[in-house]
């Protein structure tokens, strides 16, 4: 199935199913049901399986999937063997903190460079190198990079989400607290993470 046919929400799940399947040992567990998924991550059964038949089909009567299988249509749909090549921009305690995460090359993405402004943040001769804004175009262009990663401030998001555009990037993961305007054929993701956590508390509040 075309991936632009798929759901929001119902990309939000794959890796989830994904991860949970990885650590399962295939010669103990050959198959897997869309019940014990649905079990393991607190899901329900009925959506697990509309997810899962949307990009592996129906599982086997009474054995469920083959979980090798799986994995692999999972792997497959999400991209993770071939691995893009992204960039982030705001070396600051949350671009840092992104760059220090080791399990995104797991779902098919390596952060080739980080660039800032701040010349003291810039940082060379490291694993994930830390990098001046005027080398950002010609970079992005000579890796053909195609994902950016926005971890600035509200007032610097927008011109940084240009700069990108400019360089060819056409899908990014915003999270700079701010709406970007990017043109219709950049795909834009945003994190909002105060957000989500004001509704967290909101929630807590009413149970409370």
């Amino acid at each position: 199935m075309d991936k632009c046919t798929i759901s929001k929400a119902t990309l939000g799940r794959l890796p989830s199913y994904l991860e949970f399947l990885r650590k399962l040992p295939p010669d103990k567990v050959p198959y897997i049901s869309a019940t014990a998924i649905a079990k393991h991550l607190g899901l329900g059964e009925v959506q697990v399986r509309k997810d899962l038949a949307a990009v592996s089909g129906a599982g086997k009567p009474k054995l469920g999937y083959v979980t090798a299988e799986l994995v692999e249509k999972l792997e497959d749909f999400l991209g993770c063997n071939q691995l893009t090549s992204a960039v982030l921009v705001g070396a600051g305690k949350l671009g840092r903190a992104l760059l220090q995460y080791d399990e995104f090359e797991k779902y098919g993405v390596k952060i080739s460079a980080a660039f800032d402004s701040n010349e003291r943040a810039i940082s060379l001769g490291t694993k994930t190198e830390i990098l001046p804004m005027n080398q950002f175009e010609y970079f992005c262009k000579n890796q053909n990079i195609k994902l950016g990663i926005i971890t600035v401030g509200e007032g610097s998001a927008q011109a940084v989400c240009d700069q990108m555009v400019k360089s060819g990037i056409t899908a990014i993961w915003n999270f700079a607290p701010c709406k970007l305007n990017v043109p219709a054929s950049i795909l834009l993701q945003n994190e909002n993470l105060a957000l989500s956590l004001a509704h967290l508390n909101n929630q807590l509040c009413k149970s409370n």
